[in-house]
């Protein structure tokens, strides 16, 4: 999906900036009322009603992440997704964002290892809004997959992922991904191989089209000014000219990686180091003693012991961090940092040490304390939008969360305390299994 509108019609800023001059929220502070559903297609939706801005916004996920990717045909799910909106219904890309363009809606899209997804944000109006509801119908339903486009498009996937070598920290998160995963499907790079690209064919992304791009595949969130009635129609609108076909099956569970210590050699100023292991699942009952332990080690920023330890105490790196990133299966663990050539393995050390430490004590009570208050804290700025709200509805859909899980979110961080935090780090991470990439220089360990 290539299509964002740089500018939003005239009457859509007057109207939000007349709501934001009144003092209207743009986002339900109190509880947030989800509605839940399947279409008779067999899409799931998730819905939450809003009328406080005259706005919709909508997202359409599926089971069609780069994950997906077929044996030999690295990149499929990227082009598929990447063409959705170059052409369709016999209407060109040029078309497509023109029509958009003078309704006033914005259509883009997003695609990571598990999803590929389109979303939409309109004005609420029954004329932009059933013309912008129209377009997404089009591109959902509807992808030509023009033969000079898919050409075209293949070529500048191709140049990008080639520039991307260039970069020493795309480099590092390739190769830890394919250091982490192996064999198993989030190894597969969310861009694509170029020779794999270059085998394409048309045929292949239709293929992958039917197959994955179907509607028990689906998850619809609506987010905004319109009724349940309403709401109902669209998602039913949007499902019911999707292929069928059977849900595409669970992806195998990752195995724990054995220990490894990549170096790469890279014309770097500096190292680019990540390490990690095999985290844990969306949906993993660890989740929350993991989220807010990472927020006292290295999700923090400089509040986090890695910063401390290997920024503030030692001077080896302006940055270093780490983070859980929970897929539909078990997704990683990584830390990260970037240092001078010379001091890359005391640099890595020190993280590792900072790690080991963690894991065996835990956060102190004041750190933890700062954690939770600091999460707990921030946490209306994550639902202060329409688009961000639809976001979170997007993810409990897709990952089948509970349906309060915004409601309780407060609540299940400040309930972590101490003792949760040591035996969910204990149970995830094994500080003597890490799998190790660095890209620049260091010595062979």
């Amino acid at each position: 999906m290539r299509i964002e509108a740089k500018e939003m019609r005239g009457m859509m800023i007057r109207m939000v900036f007349a709501c934001l001059l009144l003092g209207l929220p743009l986002a339900a502070q109190a509880a947030l009322a989800i509605q839940h559903w399947q279409t008779p297609q067999g899409a799931r939706v998730y819905f939450v009603e809003s009328h406080e801005l005259p706005m919709l916004d909508v997202a359409v996920d599926f089971r069609a992440g780069s994950a997906r990717d077929p044996a030999g045909k690295s990149g499929l799910a990227r082009l598929t997704h990447g063409l959705l909106d170059q052409g369709a219904g016999g209407l060109s890309d040029t078309a497509i964002a023109h029509r958009l363009a003078d309704v006033g809606a914005v259509l883009s899209g997003r695609l990571d290892r598990d999803r590929a997804g389109v979303t939409l944000r309109t004005l609420s109006s029954a004329a932009e809004k059933d013309k912008a509801l129209d377009l997404l119908a089009l591109v959902l339903q509807r992808p030509d997959f023009p033969q000079a486009v898919v050409k075209r498009e293949t070529q500048r996937l191709i140049a990008s992922i080639r520039e991307d070598e260039a970069d020493p920290g795309a480099v590092a998160g390739k190769a830890f991904y394919r250091a982490l995963y192996g064999s198993h499907p989030y190894a597969n790079d969310e861009s694509g191989d170029p020779a794999a690209l270059a085998r394409l064919a048309r045929g292949d992304l239709q293929a992958f089209y039917r197959r994955h791009y179907s509607a028990s595949n689906a998850v619809i969130s609506l987010m905004g000014d319109i009724s349940r009635a309403e709401a109902e129609a669209i998602a039913t609108r949007l499902a019911s000219g999707l292929p069928r076909a059977a849900p595409v099956p669970a992806l195998p569970k990752p195995v724990p990686a054995a220990v490894s210590d990549a170096r790469i050699a890279h014309p770097s100023t500096q190292s680019h180091v990540r390490f990690g292991v095999v985290g844990v699942a969306r949906n993993d009952p660890d989740f929350f003693p993991l989220f807010v332990g990472n927020y006292v080690l290295g999700g923090g920023g400089f509040d986090s012991r890695l910063m401390r330890e290997v920024r503030d105490k030692r001077g080896y790196a302006y940055s270093a961090y780490s983070y859980f990133m929970p897929m539909r299966e078990a997704g990683p663990f990584q830390l990260g940092l970037q240092t001078k050539l010379e001091q890359t393995d005391d640099a890595l050390n020190v993280a590792r040490d900072t790690l080991r430490q963690f894991i065996a004590e835990g956060p102190t009570e004041a750190e933890l304390t700062q954690a939770k208050s600091n999460l707990s804290g921030g946490f209306p700025l994550r639902i202060d939008s329409n688009r961000k709200i639809l976001d979170y509805l997007a993810m409990i859909g897709f990952y089948n969360l509970p349906l309060d899980y915004l409601d309780t979110w407060v609540d299940q961080v400040n309930a972590v305390d101490v003792a949760a935090v040591k035996q969910a780090f204990a149970r995830t991470i094994n500080p003597d299994a890490l799998v190790t990439v660095v890209v620049g220089a260091g010595r062979a360990r």
